[in-house]
């Protein structure tokens, strides 16, 4: 398994595929499994590139809080060990709030698509987000913590898909101190004059998102210089539940802004 290390923290990280290089980042909480439907997706047109974040997976877990500053280094670090020089930043959450300092402080993003991102922690709901991520949870609160989540249809016709996740989960999802330091990163940032990132940006939200409200979806997009909007049937996990609508989209977007064109 590859890994690097940024500042004494070791960072774990996957690749495959080749062309393009499309790296992205996760969420608060969640392990790199969600985003193994886009990665899979991707893969193949593209060089897909996935890590876990400090505190998540395979990766380290230094002492918290963390911030969006460190992150991005982190995120700098990755894409330095696999040799890339510049590359389609996808992020959801936290993440997205990582690629938005990624692209201001760092020279290698060459767009950026994210997924239920607010530009201020202060537009986070934190008291439903720590609901999605129940302390040692049981095999029965995970899947009730997946409410806020995925729709009742989505949960009651996949439930295959639902066992996977949660097994996933218990694998992958960071513990307590991991997501503590992480919601501490999330909650602090502040994404800075937004006209001042001039990267094509796609801008996707969950209509029932209960973490971060649409309309902060839809007023970042309409910030950013080069942004688009794109709203998702869904809550916080809609990039899996309609995860072939939205890969498609993504290439969509990636093939618009590619260098091969």
């Amino acid at each position: 398994m590859p890994t690097t290390r940024s500042d004494g923290v070791t960072l774990h990280y996957d690749t495959a595929g080749s062309g393009e290089p499309v790296v992205f980042v996760p969420d608060v909480g969640y392990g790199a499994w969600q985003w193994a439907w886009q990665y899979d997706g991707l893969a193949g047109p593209y060089r897909a590139i996935v890590w876990d974040l400090p505190g998540t997976g395979q990766s380290d877990t230094p002492d918290g809080p963390y911030n969006i500053e460190t992150l991005a280094t982190d995120l700098e670090a990755v894409l330095a060990a696999t040799e890339v020089r510049s590359a389609h930043v996808i992020g959801a959450g936290l993440g997205g709030m990582i690629a938005l300092r990624y692209a201001r402080e760092y020279g290698r993003a060459r767009t950026l698509t994210l997924f239920r991102t607010a530009p201020r922690g202060d537009l986070v709901d934190r008291d439903t987000l720590q609901a999605l991520h129940p302390p040692d949870p049981s095999m029965d609160e995970l899947k009730e913590s997946l409410n806020g989540a995925f729709s009742a249809e989505f949960r009651s016709d996949q439930s295959e898909t639902i066992d996977r996740i949660c097994e996933w989960r218990r694998e992958e999802d960071a513990e307590k101190s991991g997501f503590e330091a992480q919601v501490a990163a999330m909650c602090d940032f502040e994404a800075g004059p937004l006209y001042e990132q001039t990267l094509p940006t796609l801008v996707c939200h969950g209509l029932d998102d209960p973490v971060v409200e649409i309309d902060v979806g839809r007023e970042l997009a309409a910030d950013l210089p080069r942004g688009t909007f794109e709203p998702v049937a869904g809550k916080r996990l809609c990039h899996i539940e309609h995860s072939r609508a939205v890969t498609d989209r993504i290439d969509g977007f990636l093939t618009a802004h590619s260098r091969e064109k």
